[in-house]
């Protein structure tokens, strides 16, 4: 498949994607380890070249980068290890051990690089997909008040555009996203969010679900990959929009569906980075129903038909935003009815 960000074959379908598991960050029997203190500099200023297997221990990856760093002058001897920045591996999902990385497969967030140290990075690092200057604070709309414009990260080199894996009672749910527009959620062990929306779901499933602030859409593709007839899916920023919708195509192979329509792609969005009022971004003809719109989650009672009663995961920002969310609570039972929870 095309990345809409790069456009090069960087995106695998679900069921593509999957085949890699579980073996994609084992080590054969000829890879080496070696573990070092992420607290402290680089004892040796010395790296291991990736195995014959074309994989590489995280630890060496970070030690190859932060040799490059120190050339570039963007660290000295003396920055412990972990100012390299944060990794974000491809494919994420929770794991137990420290992964061997193979080529692509890593995604840095980095506060020091440059973007001159950033394209070495990425032309000498195998390992590396992308490389992202990050900021000190956190991309994508992290506020009710819509009024100001989002802050993002600045891709420096390659693509920053990377998927996690959530187990289903059903199978296995992919999600891309493109890391430097959108907020970074760690896939936790037991995976409390899904297993939440899996329990309002039910056996057999209710008919209607929406997602009011979908992210990336990974709570409102539970659900229909549960066998939810009915899901809606709405974001009020347009790279999480845009990702909800090009999820559905990524995961369509799970789904009760024949074809999926979308109507705007990512240039065309950024025209209209957030908005009020939702605009249809892309539905589904089949046997199930599957719509995302971009915006004001506290506006989407305007395309909920009144009575449906749907189940509404309100996964907002602030969780702590009691007032926002009994208003929204009190405004959707008027106008829409149904039960609203907080996954």
């Amino acid at each position: 498949m095309k990345c809409p960000v790069c456009e090069m074959d960087c995106v695998k379908s679900a069921k593509d994607l999957l085949a890699t598991l579980p073996t994609i960050f084992l080590p054969c029997a000829d890879c080496s380890m070696r573990i070092l203190d992420k607290g402290s500099p680089l004892p040796d200023f010395e790296f291991a070249q990736p195995c014959s297997c074309g994989k590489r221990f995280i630890d060496e990856v970070f030690a190859h980068m932060y040799v490059i760093m120190v050339e570039e002058g963007d660290l000295t001897r003396t920055d412990s290890l972990i100012a390299v920045g944060t990794p974000l591996v491809h494919p994420g999902f929770a794991m137990d051990r420290p992964p061997f990385l193979p080529e692509k497969s890593l995604v840095l967030l980095t506060a020091r690089a440059t973007k001159t140290t950033a394209e070495r990075l990425f032309r000498e690092v195998p390992e590396l997909r992308g490389v992202v200057k990050k900021g000190n604070f956190t991309p994508g709309i992290t506020s009710p008040d819509l009024h100001s414009m989002p802050r993002v990260y600045d891709l420096l080199a390659g693509c920053d555009v990377r998927a996690d894996i959530f187990p289903l009672s059903a199978g296995l749910l992919v999600m891309y996203k493109q890391q430097s527009l959108i907020h970074i959620e760690f896939p936790r062990q037991g995976y409390p969010k899904i297993r939440t929306v899996e329990l309002h779901v039910g056996k057999p499933p209710i008919n209607y679900f929406v997602d009011a602030c979908s992210g990336v859409g990974t709570l409102g593709l539970t659900a229909a990959c549960l066998g939810v007839h009915h899901v809606v899916m709405n974001d009020a920023w347009y790279a999480s929009a845009f990702w909800s919708a090009f999820n559905l195509e990524i995961n369509r192979e799970y789904l009760k569906i024949d074809r999926i329509k979308i109507f705007e792609q990512l240039h065309d969005m950024q025209k209209h980075p957030v908005t009020r009022d939702p605009i249809k971004i892309a539905e589904t003809d089949g046997e199930q129903i599957i719509e995302v719109y971009q915006g004001d989650f506290r506006q989407l009672y305007s395309v909920i038909p009144r009575g449906s009663n749907p189940v509404t995961a309100l996964d907002i920002f602030d969780k702590k935003d009691f007032s926002s969310i009994q208003t929204f609570n009190r405004e959707w039972q008027e106008k829409v009815g149904g039960e609203v929870f907080i996954p």
